[in-house]
């Protein structure tokens, strides 16, 4: 019918970074609502329920957009990956830290972000299929991985990023290396990590930082960081590194996959897009090439595939 109005599943996470989400979610509506859009606004009050809320109310929407941290965006994308349509995803940021967004170069600013996801301008983005559960931008085990999740959201709502960088510094010194065996594409790595990571972003807890000519976003691989045991003494050195980039391939390894499998004699605990992601013996790895369409600009770290989502405009 000409002139229907797009119907848009708007998830909100109250609770997300420093921002007034309350007065962010009304100029949201007032800004799609200036266009051909119809809202229907659910606010999610624990953990999972962005991906319920997806699986709900999926059959009367045309798009769905996240506003909150990353890992509300992760719960979002969980619940497209098991609906029937691969919905578009519209990302509005407003978590502490947005790892992802900044690697999307999705726009902090509200009416920034919202004009972004009305262009209809999306790109096919590669995820992270962990065990049985989707991930958007990274799996994890080691130092700073407990702190994206057990950092208080007292603590968050203060002092932002930097409550993730208090806890970390906490958890580095007191680290306990984790034996690990992996297996990758081109071969098979074994020894004692500190930290390790498989991720699709140029940024994982906004301290280790990957080169953007090493990264795509949809080509099918993600990125595995390892950081080899470290010695107290040693631990401001390598921190360097890691600060400076500098994957020397024996202290810190840098690979490129598209599956792995990770395994270790004691249960160990991860965290997928910042949040606990349970504690595993066995954890297989599967990147699915191009799986959702997510609302972001024109992005080098993206293969030329960017398309314009003519129902969306």
């Amino acid at each position: 019918m000409e002139n229907e109005k797009k119907k848009v599943l708007l998830i909100v996470n109250p609770c997300a970074g420093r921002t007034k989400t309350r007065t962010a979610t009304f100029d949201i509506v007032d800004k799609f609502s200036k266009s051909d859009y119809e809202f229907s606004i659910q606010t999610t009050t624990c953990q999972g329920d962005a991906t319920n809320i997806v699986k709900k109310n999926s059959d009367e929407a045309d798009l769905v957009v996240c506003c909150g941290g990353d890992g509300t965006l992760n719960e979002t994308i969980n619940g497209v990956m098991d609906i029937p349509r691969r919905l578009p995803i519209g990302y509005i940021p407003m978590g502490s830290t947005n790892d992802l967004a900044s690697t999307l170069k999705i726009p902090r600013d509200v009416e920034e972000a919202a004009n972004l996801i009305m262009s209809g301008r999306t790109n096919s983005y590669d995820i992270g299929l962990f065990n049985n559960r989707y991930f958007s931008y990274v799996a994890s085990f080691g130092a700073f991985t407990k702190s994206s999740y057990a950092t208080s959201q007292k603590m968050k709502n203060r002092f932002g990023h930097l409550a993730y960088i208090f806890n970390g510094i906490g958890e580095w010194k007191n680290m306990k290396p984790t034996h690990m065996r992996i297996e990758y594409d081109g071969g098979v790595i074994e020894d004692d990590f500190s930290f390790g990571a498989i991720s699709n972003s140029t940024s994982v807890a906004g301290i280790f930082k990957f080169n953007i000519d090493d990264v795509k976003l949809n080509d099918g691989f993600f990125e595995i960081l390892l950081v080899r045991k470290i010695k107290p003494i040693t631990a401001p050195t390598i921190l360097g590194k890691v600060i400076r980039q500098e994957y020397d391939g024996k202290q810190i390894v840098f690979l490129r996959t598209s599956k792995a499998k990770i395994t270790s004699p004691e249960e160990v605990p991860w965290t997928l897009d910042g949040e606990y992601g349970g504690a595993h013996k066995t954890v297989m790895i599967h990147v699915l090439s191009k799986a959702v369409e997510i609302c972001s600009p024109q992005n080098p770290l993206f293969e030329e595939d960017a398309i314009i989502a003519e129902n969306l405009k």
